[in-house]
């Protein structure tokens, strides 16, 4: 089994799970920006932290036979701050960069007037740009911010075959499987999605345009659990085809949009070094 995590924060993550992460058959990422936890009170912040997510990480990550990419955005929840809001400004700079294959997270938190302003400004950098874009649904009133999230897409100049509504569930994925957009979905605990939830939406809806992801960061949260919706899918019925176009082909497909992907010689070093941890291997 190959996996792509589509969305996961590494930033958060510790080598240990780098390691478990490769013996589990994951080959690439994308990590997107997003809240660390802590307020950030300046651009210059944010500077900081897009640097990593472009050096550190990666090299971080191709030490366990992982393509590490991500994507640049201001988050919902930060755009609230007056001042992080000039980040937009310094957007630009990064979105032409190696190894940024999109924008985000963008989206709604709140639903406030600051966040549609910079929702709205960052899928005009996508379509500048030409690149993805990873929209982010709320956690509260989420099936009012996926329709204002889609509304603004559509009068957007970004193609809805270039968005993707994240974190969605039973409740919204029927507005956006209709809409022309990619649909993502995180297995997180607690707050998200299940395997097996998540093996029921295949089922209705089936594996075209959809991205499933672990979302994994500071919170409760498990970076296995893409291996563990791949397994859920086989025991359900599901073929070997199906898994590898959900947890590979499809998000290579999305976010091969930006003409940046680099997965290289993936397969190869992760495999080797899958088969020479004999203690990982015998736990999957």
């Amino acid at each position: 089994m190959r996996i792509f995590d589509p969305h996961i924060h590494m930033t958060s993550r510790t080598t240990d799970d780098y390691r478990a992460m490769s013996a589990a058959g994951v080959r690439a990422l994308v990590e997107p920006a997003f809240w660390l936890g802590q307020p950030r009170t300046s651009p210059d912040s944010f500077a900081d932290y897009f640097d990593g997510l472009l050096g550190w990480e990666p090299f971080r990550a191709s030490q366990f036979g992982i393509r590490h990419h991500c994507t640049i955005g201001l988050n919902p929840k930060e755009a609230n701050d007056p001042r992080c809001v000039p980040t937009l400004d310094l957007l630009p700079r990064y979105l032409v960069k190696d190894g940024v294959v999109g924008v985000g997270e963008i989206g709604f938190d709140s639903g406030t007037p600051e966040e549609e302003y910079a929702f709205a400004a960052q899928l005009e950098l996508a379509a500048e740009h030409g690149l993805p874009a990873l929209v982010h649904t709320p956690h509260r009133d989420k099936v009012t911010g996926t329709a204002r999230s889609l509304a603004l897409i559509a009068g957007s100049r970004l193609h809805p075959s270039y968005a993707v509504i994240d974190h969605l569930n039973e409740l919204t994925v029927g507005q956006v499987a209709d809409s022309g957009c990619w649909m993502g979905f995180s297995i997180y605990p607690d707050t998200k999605m299940t395997p097996e939830r998540m093996v029921r939406i295949l089922q209705q809806y089936g594996t075209e345009r959809i991205l499933v992801n672990s979302a994994a960061d500071w919170g409760n949260s498990d970076p296995l659990l893409t291996h563990a919706t791949g397994r859920a899918m086989l025991d359900a019925g599901f073929d070997n085809d199906d898994v590898d176009r959900v947890l590979w082909r499809n998000p290579v497909t999305f976010y091969g949009q930006s003409g940046r992907l680099d997965l290289g010689e993936t397969e190869d070093v992760g495999d080797a070094l899958y088969a020479g941890n004999s203690i990982l291997r015998g736990t999957l």
